[in-house]
């Protein structure tokens, strides 16, 4: 077969487009999985620590997804998303405050949203998944991944943190 530069531009193009089409398919199903869903999160330094199998009997299976694998939720599945009464936003994996309700807003994304965390409640690293480049957001504690961060939200701060429902729990304020 001979290929010219037109053919390998035009399998090269469809091959972008598959690979784009991925993980929309993958959410569509359910929870979206992350780039190598297989391997196990490298071990990284943080307060709190277990084993990965620790993590699988401790955490539910859509908890394990997103907190150890970096997974997504699927949008508007989290009941986290319409939680409106006074109270604290803590991490499924190990109970770390991370958000306060005061700084929830309805992004219009499907996910719990928040212009701000807690003070030293989240770390932030460079994503490049899925061909893109966003800011992953994890637990200060545990290291779980919670979702991504994007300079797209209200004042005061001009942040949107899109976290996953599932990666949290709620406590209402007493």
């Amino acid at each position: 077969m001979n290929l010219n530069r037109r053919h390998f531009l035009g399998l090269g193009g469809a091959a972008a487009a598959a690979a784009g089409l991925a993980p929309l398919l993958a959410a569509r199903s359910g929870l979206a999985q992350a780039a190598s869903p297989a391997a196990p999160k490298p071990a990284a330094t943080f307060p709190y620590t277990l084993t990965d199998a620790q993590w699988r009997e401790r955490l539910t299976q859509a908890q394990y997804q997103v907190l150890r694998r970096d997974g997504t939720e699927r949008p508007y599945s989290s009941p986290l998303n319409d939680e409106h009464r006074p109270g604290t936003f803590a991490c499924a994996g190990c109970a770390h405050p991370l958000f306060s309700s005061s700084t929830k807003f309805d992004s219009g994304t499907g996910w719990p949203s928040f212009w701000q965390p807690l003070p030293g409640a989240v770390g932030e690293t460079r994503d490049h998944s899925f061909g893109m480049v966003r800011t992953a957001v994890h637990c200060a504690n545990c290291g779980g991944h919670l979702g991504h961060v994007f300079d797209d939200g209200p004042r005061p701060t001009g942040l949107r943190y899109c976290m996953n429902g599932v990666a949290m729990t709620f406590a209402p304020q007493a």
